[in-house]
């Protein structure tokens, strides 16, 4: 595991970008962090390392898809594995596709045991986070 310290938003990108060159299709990113850690500006570095911009929270909408490979979930508001079943979040694991979720603690029962973990830690600086990749 590598741990990295992010100064401002710009480093959590810069790092998010870097990270994005070890992945492929089929890849499971879950993303770690507390409300404002810094996981939506994690998935825009990944998101700019395959030339894509435009990533916005997806709070109220599940999944987002950019560039239709790149998959953003949030399951902030799913209580279950089988709540994302039954929307069909779960269809797209493990395709031609990289999947990054957000609050991927709330369905963890059906997530793949092969799945890569991004933890993000808020720090007593506001603006500082640890990066564990």
């Amino acid at each position: 595991m590598m741990k990295y310290i992010s100064g401002s938003e710009k480093d959590t990108f810069n790092i998010a970008k870097k990270y994005a060159e070890t992945l492929k299709k089929g890849d499971i990113v879950v993303l770690c962090g507390e409300l404002g850690a810094g996981k939506t500006a994690f998935v825009k570095g990944v998101a700019a390392y395959y030339g894509i911009t435009g990533v916005v929270s997806p709070t109220y909408a599940y999944l987002n898809v950019y560039g239709n490979f790149i998959y953003h979930y949030d399951c902030y508001r799913l209580s279950c594995g089988e709540d994302a079943e039954a929307l069909g979040l779960t269809d797209y694991f493990g395709g031609d596709n990289i999947c990054l979720i957000e609050w991927a603690e709330n369905i963890a029962d059906v997530l793949p045991a092969n799945r890569k973990t991004v933890k993000i830690t808020k720090t007593e600086n506001d603006s500082e986070r640890i990066i564990e990749l």
